[in-house]
């Protein structure tokens, strides 16, 4: 009979321990959620509503903490993770003292940076650096580093030999930031800077044309204070940007509108 009981507590103990190890530690409160979904956006984190509710912003956010800080990327809010939280500081950009707009091939995020050095932080999925083939024409899939402007823009959706864009904003021939369905934890586009669909309408709104966009990595960084200080040097590199896009041949018309250069988007978009 011990034995039995014996038997029966080590079967009850395992069967506690994998149920343990199943349930995620995240069965948070959802005043524990709201919690963290205020320390997130405290912290430059882009967030949807704090209300408690884990939703598309909640797991963006989640996900834009965990890279920036070099942790699991789960996407999941656990109750680990928001001690992690409790204990963290927010990201810094790497040159401040105007608006722009900062991209960390390292660490996958996008930072939206205000002229007093305050963020906005969004996880992103850049060029994946493998070989593609778009219409015959073997190519790269490659973020090119440096300092950009945002020089074309476009709204809505729009469709391309490689998918689709929403809400494009692009700083290099085919090159855009834009809203997409799919934004990996890793790199995975053809060479495009992919920002959640939730998100990418308001970012597009903060992207105004002529917007300074600087894309790095640890052994690549370009600063752009040389325009702030002599705002014709951006103006001319915006105009020739301008010309770039003049020379694009006319592309089929689609429902989307698009603003920027006369002419319509580059010929090959990356995605």
């Amino acid at each position: 009979m011990k034995l039995f009981a014996a038997i029966s507590l080590v079967i009850v103990l395992l069967t506690a321990t994998a149920l343990a190890q199943q349930t995620p530690a995240s069965a948070l409160t959802r005043t524990q959620i709201k919690e963290a979904e205020g320390l997130l956006s405290e912290q430059g984190f882009w967030t949807g509503p704090i209300d408690g509710i884990p939703d598309a912003g909640t797991q963006s956010a989640v996900i834009a903490f965990q890279k920036w800080n070099g942790r699991e990327v789960t996407g999941e809010l656990s109750a680990k993770e928001l001690d992690a939280i409790r204990a963290s500081a927010s990201p810094h950009p790497r040159e401040t003292g105007y608006a722009h707009v900062e991209v960390d091939l390292d660490r996958q995020v996008l930072m939206l940076v205000n002229d007093d050095g305050g963020v906005r932080v969004l996880p992103t999925s850049t060029g994946n650096n493998k070989t593609f083939t778009d219409e015959g024409q073997e190519s790269i899939a490659y973020t090119p580093r440096g300092r950009f402007l945002v020089y074309y823009k476009e709204t809505g959706w729009k469709s391309g030999s490689l998918g689709r864009t929403y809400y494009a904003n692009f700083i290099s021939g085919g090159v855009a930031i834009h809203g997409s369905r799919s934004v990996p934890s890793e790199p995975a586009s053809h060479g495009c800077i992919r920002v959640p669909t939730f998100a990418a309408r308001e970012v597009s709104k903060l992207l105004k044309l002529g917007t300074i966009v600087l894309v790095y990595d640890k052994v690549s960084f370009v600063s752009a204070l040389d325009w702030v200080k002599n705002p014709k040097l951006k103006e001319a590199a915006l105009a020739s940007l301008g010309a770039e896009v003049d020379e694009t041949p006319e592309a089929p018309t689609t429902r989307s509108t698009s603003l920027g250069a006369r002419k319509p988007r580059p010929r090959m978009v990356r995605l």
